[in-house]
Order: C-alpha cells, then sequence, then structure tokens
C-alpha cells in the first residue's frame, strides 16, 4: 500500500468517511510510544492509548495569557498539539482569558498579581496569532485546528449557578488532597480562596469542551496533572462519561539551572523579545547532555535521524552536530528559514571568519541584534570628521587602558575594524569608516569585540 493513500473518496450512506493518511493511520497507532521515546510522558490515564489507536480524538492544552507573548516552556505544550495533529487527531488550544484572571497556583510559592481585562485582553490577542503558526486551522479537514477561550464560557456564569453546577460536585477533601493545594497550605503565604477554586474552574474548562466539542483528552504539564484529573473527575460525576488525560515532564537543565532562561530573562516566542539570533544562540549553546535530551522533545525530526545525529556526536563531540541540528530546527520552527540563515551570518561574524561585506550587508537592526550584549562605547561625531588618530581613538574609547598598549597592539596587527585587519599604515579613522554612518565594531584578539556608536 503507498504511504500516501488517502481515503478522502470513501462515503458512507453519502457520507464522506473521516479523511485520514496511510501515514496518519500509522503515526496514530504510534503516538504515544513516539511521545514517551522522546521524554514526552510523565503521567497518562489507563485507556489513553487504546483511545487514540481507535479513533479519532479531540484534546486539548491550556495556554495562560499572562503576557502578550509564549515562551520557549510553551513550545512542549505547542508539540504535543503538533503531534496530536499530525497523527490525525483534533487540537484544540484553550486561551485562559478566564483563569488567567484567577491564577493557577500550581508550582507557586505565592499569589500572582491579577490581570486587568485590558491587558488580558491584548495578551490573548498576541498569544492567538502565535499560536495560529504552529498549528493547521485549515477548515477543510476534519481535524482541523481550533482556538478558543474560556472567558467565552465564564463571561455569563453566575457565581451561584457555579457553585450549584460545579462545585457541589467536588468534596473539598478531594481539592484539598491535591499537591499544588498542600504545598500552598504548607508555606508561609497560605492560599486564598480565589487560588482555592482554581481547579474547580479549569475542570469546568474540560466539561465544556467534553459536552459542546466532544474532547475527551486534556494534556498538560506534570504540574497540571492535579487539576487535569479534577476535569476527568468532574465529567464522570456530571456525565457518568469518561475522559483521559497524559502530562509531559517539566523541562530541566542538567547543571541545574532553570531551562529557558538567560541572564535577560525568559527565552520569549516573539522576535521583538527575544531577536531570532539570540533565539538561535540559545539552543546553540546548550550542553551536550541537554541537547542530547531537547532533541527529541523539541524537535519533529523522526527517531532514525535523531539516532544518527547522537551517534554523530558521540563520535565528534567538537563537531556539536546536536547543537547545531537542534538551532537550526527550532529557529526555522519558531521563527523562519531566512532568520536562522542570518544568525548563521550573525555568529559567523562574532566567531568565524566573517568579512567586511557581510558585516555591511546587515541592516542596522540585524546589526544591533548582533551586538547584543557586545560592550558598547559613545562617541560624538566632531570627533572624527576631521579624523582621529587611531593610537589616541584606542585609548580615548577605553578599549586599551593607555595608548602605550593600543600602539603595541596596533603595530602587532593584532586589531580589526569592521571585521578588517588593521594595518601599521592606518593612521587615522574617520567618517569613511562609519558602518551605516553611525558605528564601528573594533575587535581586539580573536574574541573581545567593542561597538562604537557615534552620536
Amino acid at each position: 500500500m503507498s504511504k500516501n493513500i488517502c481515503f478522502s473518496s470513501l462515503k458512507f450512506n453519502s457520507q464522506p468517511i473521516e479523511v485520514i493518511t496511510f501515514a496518519q493511520i500509522v503515526w496514530k497507532m504510534h503516538l504515544i510510544e513516539d511521545l514517551q521515546w522522546r521524554g514526552m510522558i510523565q503521567d497518562i490515564m489507563p485507556g489513553t492509548k487504546e483511545l487514540l489507536e481507535k479513533e479519532m480524538v479531540s484534546g486539548y492544552i491550556g495556554f495562560d495569557p499572562t503576557s502578550d507573548s509564549l515562551h520557549i516552556g510553551s513550545l512542549v505544550p505547542i508539540l504535543l498539539l503538533v503531534h496530536l495533529q499530525k497523527a490525525g487527531h483534533k487540537p484544540f488550544a484553550l486561551i485562559g482569558g478566564a483563569t488567567g484572571m484567577v491564577g493557577d497556583p500550581s508550582g507557586k510559592s505565592e499569589e500572582r498579581n491579577l490581570l486587568s481585562e485590558e491587558t488580558l485582553q491584548f495578551n490573548q490577542e498576541g498569544v492567538r496569532k502565535q499560536l495560529s503558526k504552529f498549528l493547521d486551522f485549515n477548515n477543510n479537514q476534519p481535524n482541523t485546528a481550533e482556538l478558543v477561550n474560556n472567558y467565552d464560557w465564564f463571561k455569563d456564569f453566575s457565581f451561584l449557578n457555579f457553585i450549584r453546577d460545579v462545585g457541589k460536585h467536588i468534596t473539598v477533601n478531594y481539592m484539598m488532597g491535591k499537591d499544588s493545594v498542600k504545598k500552598r497550605l504548607e508555606g508561609e503565604t497560605g492560599m486564598s480562596f480565589t487560588e482555592f477554586t482554581y481547579q474547580l474552574v479549569q475542570g469546568y474548562d474540560f466539561y465544556w469542551l467534553y459536552q459542546n466539542r466532544n474532547c475527551k483528552l486534556q494534556m498538560g504539564g506534570s504540574d497540571q496533572w492535579g487539576n487535569i484529573v479534577t476535569g476527568t473527575e468532574l465529567i464522570r460525576r456530571k456525565t457518568g462519561g469518561e475522559a483521559f488525560a497524559f502530562t509531559c515532564p517539566l523541562i530541566t537543565k542538567a547543571d541545574g539551572g532553570k531551562f529557558g532562561k538567560t541572564e535577560k530573562g525568559n527565552v520569549w516566542l516573539d522576535a521583538k523579545k527575544t531577536s531570532p539570533y539570540q533565539f538561535y544562540q540559545f539552543w546553540l549553546n546548550a550542553s551536550d547532555e541537554d541537547a542530547k535530551k531537547w532533541i527529541k522533545i523539541f524537535t519533529l525530526l523522526p527517531k532514525e535521524s535523531i539516532e544518527s545525529i547522537i551517534a554523530k556526536q558521540a563520535s565528534a563531540p567538537h563537531e556539536r552536530a546536536l547543537q547545531k541540528t537542534l538551532a537550526k530546527e527550532l529557529t526555522c520552527f519558531v521563527h523562519s528559514q531566512a532568520d536562522f540563515e542570518f544568525a548563521i551570518k550573525a555568529s559567523d561574524i562574532l566567531f568565524g571568519n566573517a568579512t567586511t561585506e557581510i558585516l555591511q550587508s546587515l541592516s542596522e537592526d540585524q546589526l544591533l541584534q548582533v551586538m547584543e550584549g557586545v560592550p558598547s562605547i559613545e562617541i560624538v561625531r566632531s570627533a572624527i570628521e576631521t579624523g582621529y588618530e587611531i593610537v589616541s581613538f584606542l585609548a580615548d574609547t577605553q578599549i586599551f587602558p593607555s595608548k602605550g598598549e593600543a600602539r603595541k597592539m596596533w603595530q602587532a596587527g593584532g586589531l580589526s575594524m569592521n571585521k578588517t585587519k588593521i594595518t601599521a599604515d592606518k593612521t587615522m579613522i574617520d567618517s569613511n569608516d562609519l558602518l551605516k554612518d553611525k558605528y564601528i565594531l573594533v575587535q581586539k584578539g580573536k574574541k573581545n569585540y567593542y561597538l562604537v556608536i557615534v552620536s
């Protein structure tokens, strides 16, 4: 049977049968095994695997709109939805417009500040745009992805109706047994009633999607397990039906550092918050141990390809095949091929043998992306308009502590300007040396860069 065979032409009682490719049938049968091999499953309810192999399943994950951009910690749930859809199932991405007003206590040591409705709406739109990039929202397919917002079903839900229709089905004893509640109650800050009710609110999300969208599966991080099973229990008690769930482990770094954090904070999916070049560098700088684990989780490469790259890394670790593949796949997935190619070019400027022509080909925005983190020095334009003696320039900008040291390296040929070696016969700097009529990139030795900004 051809791998690309499609059953779209089949009908039963004049009704089209679910459109699904042979490749999707194979992927559907092995979805859980593949996710387990990738290290993407921690807890799973009995019967989940069998359900996913039996029928097209609608499953969802919630995304909290506490910012107008998701960060790389959100890539795991995004990829779970991508895997789900590739296997022929229907993904729902739930934006927590209502739950964002409450605040999830899971994994938190203290209650966070509640956001205004206006801020939440702004954040929701940012998250919506990002999710639309990763999932297929083509309405012509039965497993098209859908975006839903729990504010739509909570906005007219009165408190009295909520405690009658939801609260009476889940006991306080049951809610107190959740780890997220226990930890907060045992801590110094305690837990507000607002946060205590969060698991009921999230549980109702699952119930609503089960009743109105035939959604039988919820996925999420392992810290969400307590909230998720509250949803399955609510469905069981209110409808007598059965719902399913699995969670993925929380991502960690081998050195104990927090995943997705740099000195500047979160690594965001929004190019305005984290440039594609900095995004690329984050993955490129992964340790061998982390890269071996992350390439399974964060890429869609098949098992055979990943195992081949791992073997290549083991035989030639200096070539950093894992890190290079990881950085390429993620930069193309989140941003674009063009952004990946720019990241390569940018890396070559700082760490390779890039030429002056490559440096000059960058736009001002791209140049500043590459130079993010490079020490910068400002000088007035009048200082170079009539020519600036090079040794004085190097000392006055404090690139060297003295003219003597500057002269010594200049004469030894250890300096470059705008990726061009400075020879002893170049004695002056003027406006012709400026990049974009504003910048001079000075390189001292192999790795020390300084960006001089002329204002």
